[in-house]
């Protein structure tokens, strides 16, 4: 019998050792006693100093400590900022566009709509392949159509937005270096002998993009590739096309650009 008590007492100390070591396993949330603004200023120095995981976990608790606030939705903005400097522009726009859904009337809407367009952005889409010659991936075109139809967005929708002017400048970057990347193709095309493809895509950039810089050379192929085949009439209609457009253009003396100059040099 008192065997049978001591070894009720043993388990009893046993099952409560175990459950204090729970206990101390419990992670402990520092962050329970701060303030709002305490947690939005760390969550600021955290994303300041490169440190983005910590700074998305505080402005998450942020967000649920200040709902129905406008601090919490600063919170969700200053989330996707962070992902967006953390090279995540999956995640960036995943909480931009929850914010718009959630916000559809904010006064932020218009640096929403700017980041949803930064995020999709590759300010290296000009040199992209410099050095070894790659093409524009599918992947590439698409974010920057994305990202071009996010800042006219804005354009249309903000014209008096502080962010509309940097705005226009990403979009007319984004023509110009999508034009050239058209024309890049055709030009490849010509000199290979596949006229008819050199055609497509010059044509191709002279109908989507507008004023780039590119559309000499688009011009120019579309004379050479009709001559190549023939078709004079076309040629010469090609021809007064660009006359009209390039009076002064260099193409018609001295032909295509040395091949050193790289493929996107655009401005």
């Amino acid at each position: 019998m008192l065997l049978s008590r001591l070894s009720a007492v043993s388990l009893c100390a046993a099952a409560a050792t175990l459950a204090l070591q729970g206990c101390s396993s419990t992670p402990v949330d520092n962050t329970a006693n701060w303030s709002p603004n305490k947690l939005y200023s760390e969550a600021r120095d955290e994303r300041e100093s490169g440190n983005f995981d910590k700074a998305i976990t505080l402005y998450e608790k942020l967000e649920g400590r200040a709902a129905g606030t406008p601090l919490a939705q600063q919170a969700q903005l200053d989330k996707a900022y962070t992902h967006y400097k953390a090279g995540e522009p999956a995640q960036a726009l995943a909480a931009i566009d929850r914010f718009m859904r959630l916000h559809p009337a904010s006064p932020a809407m218009d640096y929403a709509i700017y980041l949803k367009g930064l995020s999709s952005f590759n300010d290296n889409l000009g040199l992209f392949g410099s050095l070894s010659r790659q093409d524009l991936s599918e992947r590439d075109q698409k974010a920057a159509k994305e990202s071009f139809e996010a800042f006219r967005e804005l354009v249309t929708r903000f014209p008096d937005s502080r962010y509309t002017p940097d705005a226009r400048d990403r979009m007319t970057y984004i023509v110009n270096s999508l034009a050239q990347y058209e024309v890049h193709v055709a030009r490849y095309y010509h000199s290979r002998g596949a006229h008819l493809a050199a055609i497509s895509r010059a044509q191709t950039a002279l109908t989507d993009y507008t004023d780039a810089p590119a559309l000499e050379e688009a011009l120019f192929i579309l004379v050479q590739s009709y001559d190549a085949l023939g078709m004079t009439q076309l040629r010469d209609d090609a021809r007064r096309v660009m006359l009209a457009s390039y009076p002064n253009s260099e193409y018609l003396s001295q032909g295509f650009r040395s091949s050193k100059d790289p493929w996107w040099k655009i401005w």
